[in-house]
């Protein structure tokens, strides 16, 4: 059963190296978001392996302790990897209606990322739980709602140029839930180790919803 919408923050941890990872959402969950995404990375297979691996290890340390998905999935082929490792939903920044199709006959949650009324009503019909907008945060509130004008009935994440600043118009504005990168999981924050920051900014999130 998908339960993206039971969640109104998810954290992309995008190019956290395995020796980061575990204490990064360990500071999240302290901060009370415990839906993660791990990107994996389509630079070089070594790359790609890498992030398979640190999705697996990322599992099998929290378990049902945390809604682990993975992000920039892009084949059906890659899916069924994530799946493997432990990933529970599919993240993708494009709408791949093989990649949704294969989501959901593996009984995880799909959340692609569209634009227009026609890729987001695609989506949706090929089974997609949740249509991730992409860049949200560069659009403003404008643009979900003149789209839900004819679309109301499909759930929508805002993705891209979020914040912990303009998170609580988009929802307000009709976005489901958030999906937050740089400006929560910062790099610069991990690499210091300032795990307690990390987790003080995921607080200050999740007082915005």
């Amino acid at each position: 059963m998908c339960k993206l919408l039971d969640h109104k923050i998810v954290a992309i941890a995008r190019g956290i190296d395995e020796d980061h990872i575990i204490p990064t959402i360990q500071a999240l969950i302290d901060g009370g978001i415990n839906a993660v995404e791990l990107p994996l990375s389509h630079k070089s297979k070594e790359a790609y392996d890498k992030t398979l691996k640190i999705i697996k290890k990322v599992h099998d340390t929290f378990g049902d302790k945390i809604y682990l998905g993975a992000g920039t999935v892009l084949s059906p082929e890659e899916v069924e990897k994530a799946a493997e490792m432990g990933a529970e939903y599919m993240i993708s920044p494009n709408m791949d209606v093989e990649v949704i199709k294969k989501t959901k006959e593996l009984g995880k949650g799909s959340m692609p990322g569209a634009f227009t009324a026609t890729e987001v009503l695609t989506a949706y019909n090929a089974g997609a739980d949740v249509v991730k907008i992409f860049p949200a945060g560069n659009f403003g509130e404008s643009y979900i709602k003149a789209l839900q004008g004819p679309c109301d009935f499909i759930p929508y994440a805002a993705v891209g140029g979020v914040n912990a600043d303009n998170m609580k118009s988009l929802l307000d504005a009709g976005y489901n839930m958030v999906a937050v990168g740089g400006n929560l999981v910062n790099k610069e924050l991990v690499m210091k180790e300032d795990y307690k920051q990390i987790t003080e900014l995921a607080k200050k999130y999740i007082q915005n919803v």
